[in-house]
């Protein structure tokens, strides 16, 4: 049989019911009781009691034990309401002596799942605990079966390049380490930022996303760490910055790199000690949320650019999840056209149930630069359009004629590849070496002449990479 973790919270020091509750769960004759013992010699009366909170946090428990004199009783209601705060699924059960009844059902309001009160038997205390943990395991088997489908049912492909990420997605969950999803847009960052949330222990808790990018220079910290009232001239009230907002659950920073450096200075602090400070404030706020960043750019870039700082870079991308561009797994286009066509023909009720021979080969031959959110908003508009059962190529409106594409030869379509890669990689040994040519030449190995010869192939302008002009 699986162990049951119990959590024994004893703050009747002058008694004996905590001791003895200890007496008999360690006793159990199956050793099937996993018991967490901590003593203190009060309730703090503003339910500030720290530890506590971080013992329950650390999910080792499947119910808490809470040993009270009944003179005490008075000061357990924010106790209660903070455990119930902080793990809202786990069963509170209150071993108390001399309560009056009505005080007791004013806590189970709160949500007090059982009373134990003396004469203490080993029979009934062990019963007791083995029923309700029993239950909690059943309600999380059910739970976390729900959260799978709800966290992964979105992220679909077959592609190994696609499955060797989504991969990792159950994996993150189980931890808090910080994790920096990248891809280009409409690849889907911010599906995975909450498969990870809702496959997490925290899933009850806030997903606060913000693109940092989409909100003005001058506001951003405001929309991060909040302000007090006055802080500025407009600020006629205080405001609660996602931070705040988010605490227990996840932050999800969209466009990464384009925080203001000073902001990137306060989440660096915020990331190494969950500490942070709203606008015109004098106080150190705490906060427990998981930062997940994601970006579209080139980060390494970035950070030779100045423009994302080193130790903050370092400190998001402990785990990277490297999302493919559609163009990269194209077995999957189909799955998803017709993912998306089951879903908008149920929402508009429309006839269309599925796609042409022609309608799919010309899905194939797109290159797809917007991704995935390009491909739904196709099928989408095609789904609107279609008034039969079959999508054919005249519903699949694509920018642009394909036909150039598929009349390309290999050698034609190498070499533009090639002249792309040149270029690319030309600039970034530039962008490293801070526009000399030397050094650029030598990192790739060739001679300075040769290395030259390929910058005015591809009409490079070095003197912008030249310290301090890029």
């Amino acid at each position: 049989m699986e162990q049951v973790g119990v959590l024994l919270l004893d703050f009747d020091a002058d008694g004996g019911i905590g001791i003895k509750l200890r007496d008999i769960l360690d006793s159990s004759p199956a050793s099937d009781i996993r018991l967490k013992f901590r003593r203190y010699s009060n309730i703090r009366p503003d339910g500030n009691n720290d530890e506590v909170y971080g013992l329950i946090r650390s999910g080792t428990a499947s119910l808490i034990l809470l040993a009270v004199p009944g003179t005490l009783l008075n000061q357990i209601d924010q106790l209660v309401r903070r455990i119930r705060e902080t793990s809202a699924q786990l069963p509170v059960v209150l071993a108390i002596d001399n309560a009056p009844r009505e005080q007791l059902v004013e806590l189970l309001k709160l949500g007090i799942a059982d009373f134990i009160t003396p004469p203490l038997k080993d029979f009934e205390v062990l019963a007791r605990i083995g029923r309700l943990a029993m239950q909690v395991r059943k309600d999380e088997t059910v739970k976390q079966a729900l959260k799978e489908k709800l966290g992964l049912q979105q992220l679909i492909g077959k592609s190994e390049v696609f499955l060797t990420e989504i991969s990792k997605v159950s994996l993150l969950a189980k931890s808090n380490v910080s994790v920096l999803i990248l891809g280009e847009t409409g690849t889907g960052k911010e599906m995975i930022a909450r498969s990870i949330h809702y496959l997490s222990q925290r899933a009850n808790k806030p997903f606060m996303p913000l693109n940092c990018g989409a909100i003005p220079l001058d506001l951003v910290e405001n929309e991060l760490f909040g302000h007090e009232r006055g802080a500025y001239t407009s600020a006629s009230g205080q405001h609660h910055g996602l931070i705040q907002q988010a605490d227990g659950g996840t932050l999800f920073l969209d466009e990464i790199d384009s925080l203001p450096l000073l902001a990137q200075v306060k989440l660096l602090r915020f990331l190494q000690h969950k500490e942070y400070r709203p606008l015109g404030s004098t106080k150190v706020l705490n906060a427990d949320v998981r930062i997940i960043a994601a970006s579209n750019a080139n980060l390494e870039q970035a950070v030779a650019e100045g423009k994302i700082r080193q130790d903050l870079y370092y400190r998001l991308n402990v785990i990277p999840v490297r999302l493919p561009p559609l163009r990269e797994r194209p077995e999957d286009v189909v799955l998803l056209a017709e993912h998306f066509l089951a879903k908008y023909a149920a929402e508009f009720s429309s006839p269309a149930q599925k796609f042409s021979a022609e309608a799919i080969r010309k899905l194939m031959l797109y290159d797809w630069p917007g991704n995935v959110r390009e491909l739904e908003h196709l099928v989408q508009r095609a789904v609107v359009l279609c008034d039969q059962t079959v999508i054919d190529s005249t519903h699949i409106s694509i920018p642009g004629s394909q036909e150039p594409l598929s009349k390309e030869s290999f050698q034609e379509a190498k070499t533009r590849m090639i002249s792309q890669f040149e270029k690319s990689y030309i600039q970034k040994l530039l962008i490293a070496h801070q526009g000399n040519i030397s050094r650029a030449a030598d990192a790739a190995q060739k001679e300075r002449r040769t290395f030259w010869g390929l910058i005015r192939k591809h009409k490079i302008n070095v003197q912008k990479f030249k310290a301090g002009q890029f």
